[in-house]
This record gives C-alpha cells, sequence and structure tokens, in this order.
C-alpha cells in the first residue's frame, strides 16, 4: 500500500459488472481531478487467444483443469510486480490484450494477442486495475497487500453462469454444451482462486436477480437491472468507511439487511457505487496530496 501512489483494484470475473464499476470511478476520478492509469486483467493472461485453445484442449485430454482463473495460464509474478512498482515508485510495465477485431487493426496485431511491455504514462495519480486477480493470495504471491482499495463485484453464480451463457452464445457462436463444459472445467480455479478474493475486500457489490434462475443451462434471458436487487457488504474494518445509515436514507428503495449489509434496487446499482466510494477515493486524494507536500517540505530543507 502507499499513500503516495495509491492503488484502486476492482476484482471479478468477466461479465460480473467489473465494467459498470470501471464507469463509475472513472467519473470519480475525473470529477476529482485525479490522472488514473487504467491497467486490465486480461493484459496479464500468459497465452494468446490461440495458445490459450491448444493449452486448454491438451488439458481437457489429460483429465486436468486449466482456465484464466488460476494462476497456472496468469503471470501473477508480474502484476505483482506492477502494482508494488507502482506503489513505491508511481511506474511499472503494463500492455493490453487485443479483444476485438477493431482493437486489432488499430494495434496492427492479430485479435486476440498482446502489445508489447510498455510504462505506464508518467505522473499519474492513481492506477486502476480491472479484472480476475485483484485480490489473489497464494503461496507464490500477494497481490492483495498492494491494493490500497479493494472492491469485489460479482453476481450470485447462477446470473453469473446466464450471462456467460448468453456471452458465449450470442457473441462467440459456442453451442451450449460447449459452455456447460467450459464452466465446469473452470470450476475448481473459481472456488480455489476467485471466492477467496471475496473476503479480501473492503467492500462487494453483488446483483441478486428477483426471478428464476434456479436452471441456467436453459435457453432465458439475462434478469435485467430492474429485475434485480443489489447486496452491498462492508468488510468489518473496511477502508471504505461508509456512513451506511446516510447511505440508506440518501439512495431510493434501500434499506439494511444486516448492520453492515446495503440493500438497493438494481437500477441504483451505479449511484450507490459512487455514493459509497467517492469518500473513500477523496480520502486516498487527501493521503497522497499531505504525502507529496511532506516530500516538498523536507527537499526544501
Amino acid at each position: 500500500m502507499s499513500a503516495k501512489f495509491p492503488i484502486v483494484a476492482v476484482t471479478g470475473a468477466s461479465g460480473a459488472g467489473t465494467s459498470t464499476a470501471q464507469r463509475v470511478f472513472r467519473r470519480m476520478f475525473e470529477s476529482l481531478k485525479l490522472d488514473a492509469a487504467y491497467v486490465e486483467g486480461d493484459s496479464f493472461h500468459a497465452y494468446d487467444r490461440e495458445q490459450m485453445r491448444a493449452l486448454t484442449e491438451k488439458a481437457r485430454i489429460r483429465g486436468e483443469n486449466f482456465s484464466h482463473f488460476g494462476p497456472g495460464s496468469n503471470l501473477l509474478d508480474k502484476l505483482e510486480k506492477l502494482f508494488r512498482d507502482y506503489g513505491n515508485r508511481g511506474t511499472g510495465l503494463v500492455r493490453r490484450y487485443l479483444h476485438t477485431e477493431e482493437e486489432g487493426k488499430l494495434a496492427g496485431q492479430t485479435v486476440g494477442t498482446f502489445t508489447p511491455w510498455t510504462k505506464l504514462p508518467p505522473d499519474t495519480d492513481v492506477l486502476f486495475y480491472e479484472g480476475l486477480h485483484g485480490g489473489l493470495v497464494t503461496s507464490e504471491v500477494n497481490v492483495a497487500r498492494h491494493v490500497d482499495l479493494l472492491i469485489g463485484v460479482t453476481p450470485i453464480i447462477n446470473l453469473e453462469w446466464i450471462q456467460k451463457i448468453h456471452r458465449d452464445r450470442e457473441e462467440r457462436g459456442h453451442k451450449p454444451e460447449e459452455v456447460t463444459a467450459t464452466i465446469l472445467r473452470r470450476m475448481p480455479d473459481y472456488v480455489n482462486y476467485i471466492t477467496p478474493q471475496f473476503s479480501r475486500t473492503d467492500v462487494n457489490f453483488q446483483r441478486v436477480p428477483l426471478v428464476d434462475t434456479s436452471n441456467p443451462f436453459v435457453e432465458r434471458e439475462i434478469p435485467t437491472q430492474a429485475e434485480s436487487l443489489v447486496v452491498i457488504s462492508f468488510r468489518l474494518n473496511s477502508r471504505v468507511e461508509a456512513d451506511i445509515g446516510k447511505l440508506v436514507d440518501g439512495i431510493d428503495g434501500a434499506f439494511l439487511s444486516r448492520p453492515m449489509t446495503l440493500v438497493v434496487p438494481g437500477e441504483q446499482m451505479e449511484a450507490a457505487m459512487e455514493a459509497t466510494l467517492r469518500p473513500a477515493v477523496k480520502r486516498l486524494a487527501a493521503r497522497r496530496k499531505k504525502a507529496l507536500a511532506e516530500d516538498a517540505d523536507k527537499t526544501d530543507k
């Protein structure tokens, strides 16, 4: 953790709602005049798209699990080094994973590959990470210890599966049985490496549908925000330090289900995120300003 170069990490699986969190943080950073360096977790995958397909097939044949959720397919030592370097000096090496044909065309590369490693832009105020492993701790790496504000974003598991099945069928042309096989293959890594992170976060945002999702493996529409509630759970001694009573009064339809658990209508998710997290971001900015001023005083002396 760092006073001068804070790190904010949003952890969650693809489709969980991390892009919504990034949108909220972008607005907050801009309104607070904070210049942020943005890092995508996908950029720390170890293999490009074709390599990953080949290795996944080999693992399937051997009866082994191999997925982006686990450490074997990610450069987690490089991710921890980035966080450590940024916290110490406000710098570090990053790259981008090219998800779409348009991104590949702009970069002059094939879709599903990585851009070269480059240094982060100079003189940024905060690093923002969005991806799978912002709160990861294993016997070999401890990414979470470098993070100053850790946010978990996850729907309940059946909704997460519905979103994945819908996306993979509609956007990638996968057959239902192929998507189901992927979910099963990734499950050990999900249990061992993804879910433990949500016990290390400062606050979790969990979308809960109010419609039937009992069998996510049959064709169904993704429940909308209007058909959902969002459960916001604060960890004891959370660095968010939210005024929960004020949040209840300030968000339409909000209520407490437990002393540290706020429930809001799904349509209020972005508003609730901003109301919850803005004070914490302001504290990081104030702490950075104070640390820089103290350094300047030492230099003058």
